[in-house]
């Protein structure tokens, strides 16, 4: 995908010719040399214009978005397929995604909101069950759409939380977090983005990786936790 950049641009997007874009081995659970690391595909894919990217959190969201954009001919959308074990669907999914940018409250809280981008709202959910464990109850949300904001859930947030956290399994530089963070720019609302750093990695161990880059789910739930204790 990073060889038909241009095709992207210029022959789906000003076109809106509503094709659709399967997006292999966008993870760090996938190839590990730095000649096929799709780390960088959001800030890729997520900044070209009337291109609507979706990250599906299980196999069963990746199928009903799958439908949804074939029969749909609106727009190019490109779909981040999953990385890592297959996950399943603890309840039915949304067949409709012709409203962009509509994130989805999977587990409502108080005080502080985990998005977990994609596979990584598993991440979000787990780690959320280890803050209960210290009576905290934060809120978690599937973004679904990792090329826009939903403005009105964003709004929605200040009122009762302070603290909005972001795990995505990519780039940090230009990533999803950054789109979050830059929104909240001007308000008190404070923004703590997860992600990999900007590097070209070669044959690296995921553990490891996950270590380095604080994307352990203790690490997290530790830094969220001194991020609201201060």
């Amino acid at each position: 995908m990073q060889r038909t950049y241009d095709q992207l641009a210029q022959d789906l997007c000003v076109n809106g010719n509503p094709a659709v874009i399967n997006v292999l081995g966008s993870t760090i659970y996938g190839m590990n040399d730095f000649t096929h690391i799709c780390f960088f595909d959001i800030p890729m894919f997520s900044h070209i214009p009337n291109l609507v990217y979706l990250a599906p959190t299980n196999f069963e969201e990746l199928v009903a978005m799958e439908r949804w954009a074939i029969r749909q001919e609106q727009w190019p959308v490109a779909i981040r397929v999953p990385g890592g074990p297959v996950q399943h669907a603890s309840e039915p999914c949304d067949d409709d995604y012709s409203q962009l940018n509509t994130f989805k409250m999977v587990r409502p809280g108080a005080d502080v909101a985990i998005i977990g981008v994609g596979n990584f709202l598993k991440k979000a959910e787990e780690v959320a069950t280890l803050l209960a464990q210290k009576g905290i109850k934060p809120s978690v949300i599937n973004p679904r759409f990792v090329s826009g904001v939903d403005t009105q859930m964003l709004n929605e947030l200040m009122a009762d939380h302070s603290l909005v956290v972001t795990l995505e399994d990519g780039s940090l530089d230009g990533g999803f977090g950054e789109r979050i963070a830059r929104y909240y720019g001007t308000t008190e609302m404070r923004v703590m983005c997860r992600g990999v750093e900007k590097a070209l990695y070669d044959r690296y161990d995921v553990e490891q990786l996950l270590t380095d880059n604080r994307l352990q789910n203790q690490q997290i739930a530790d830094d969220i936790v001194k991020a609201l204790i201060g």
